[in-house]
């Protein structure tokens, strides 16, 4: 019998490369060189505005707020207050805020908070502030008009109480 040898598989020829990674190699190139070509300003959302408190009295503030300008500077304009400026609180700061006193004969309702970025024809957004009726409250601000006389008296006993009690505590230590 003949001497038979172990089977061997048969000889593969190799395959040609495929071009797939160099196309694909060649396409995630191709998007870095797009996307780092894009303009910054791109990256800029619409600007968004707040102003705190949204009800206020005549005469009192309000904080306002703007973000996503891309500027250092913006403008507010109201019927409810004069022209305000807003600016960062530092150079790297991407808000712009301020303050602005409400008029103390401004007609109660609702008014329009037009922000602007970079000044007078820059990209805006208007926002709304209630002014209330009546008066800004001054002096305590307001933290006693509303409480009854006994409960003014029952605050200063205790206040009066409680120094007292310190002055005799102290009193004691100082005599043992």
């Amino acid at each position: 019998m003949p001497a038979t040898s172990p089977a061997q598989p048969p000889a593969t020829a190799p395959r040609p490369r495929s071009a797939a990674p160099r196309r694909l190699m060649t396409a995630a190139a191709a998007a870095l060189i797009v996307t780092a070509a894009t303009p910054v300003t791109l990256a800029y959302a619409a600007p968004s505005a707040s102003v705190s408190p949204t009800a206020v009295a005549p005469g009192g503030r309000v904080a306002l707020n703007i973000t996503g300008c891309g500027t250092k500077v913006a403008r507010v304009t109201s019927t409810a207050f004069n022209e305000a400026r807003l600016t960062p609180g530092s150079l790297e700061a991407t808000n712009l805020f301020g303050n602005a006193t409400v008029f103390s004969n401004a007609n109660p309702g609702t008014h329009r908070v037009t922000f602007e970025c970079g000044g007078p024809g820059g990209e805006s957004v208007s926002v709304s502030l209630q002014v209330t009726p009546g008066a800004a409250r001054g002096g305590t601000g307001g933290s006693v008009g509303s409480m009854s006389p006994a409960q003014i008296a029952v605050g200063g006993a205790l206040a009066a109480g409680a120094l007292v009690g310190g002055v005799w505590v102290l009193r004691r230590r100082a005599a043992a």
